[in-house]
């Protein structure tokens, strides 16, 4: 399935140079989101799975579907401030600014197997620090899925450790 020619593509934001991929309009049919789904969950359809980690805020709208088609429980990383518990946190940078992330630091025990879910990957950095909070709670990543992939800026590369799955590339800004 083309999934591109659902995507909404908005240049220049959030600011000068950046082309934003919007995957709010690949979600909102039925049809297609069904499809989405489906297409994410596939590598994993016949392992034993026990959470899937969904990022803040895109990747939210992925991980409950995918955790419940894969019979998992949900794990959020949020914005620091946005969680309740106690938390772990880490820094990244992402392709035009840093942030920090935070994790509950009891959501994931050790030797759960995980997946984290994101809408894509630029520079690498959201899911890098993910990744490094989910490994720090003891979880075993068995994968990562997310629908974009921008290869041109290398954030794939920095993730090769992992099993990535994801729908859809595009080769420049």
């Amino acid at each position: 399935m083309d999934f591109k020619k659902y995507i909404r593509e908005i240049p220049d934001w959030p600011k000068p140079g950046i082309n934003f991929y919007d995957i709010t309009t690949l979600l909102e049919n039925k049809e297609i989101f069904k499809n989405v789904i489906d297409c994410l969950c596939a590598p994993y359809k016949n392992q034993t799975m026990d959470k899937v980690v969904g990022i803040d805020a895109r990747g939210f709208l992925l991980a409950g579907a995918i955790a419940y088609q894969l019979g998992a429980g949900i794990s959020v990383i949020r914005k620091k401030g946005k969680l309740p518990y106690k938390t772990k946190l880490c820094d990244y940078v992402l392709e035009y600014a840093s942030e920090t992330m935070e994790i509950h630091e009891d959501t994931i025990k050790p030797g759960e197997k995980v997946i984290i879910v994101d809408d894509l990957v630029a520079t690498g950095g959201t899911l890098l620090a993910a990744a490094e909070l989910v490994e720090e709670l003891g979880g075993e990543i068995i994968g990562i899925s997310y629908v974009i992939d921008l290869p041109f800026l290398k954030g794939s590369e920095k993730l090769k450790k992992y099993q990535l799955n994801y729908l859809v590339s595009y080769n420049s800004e």
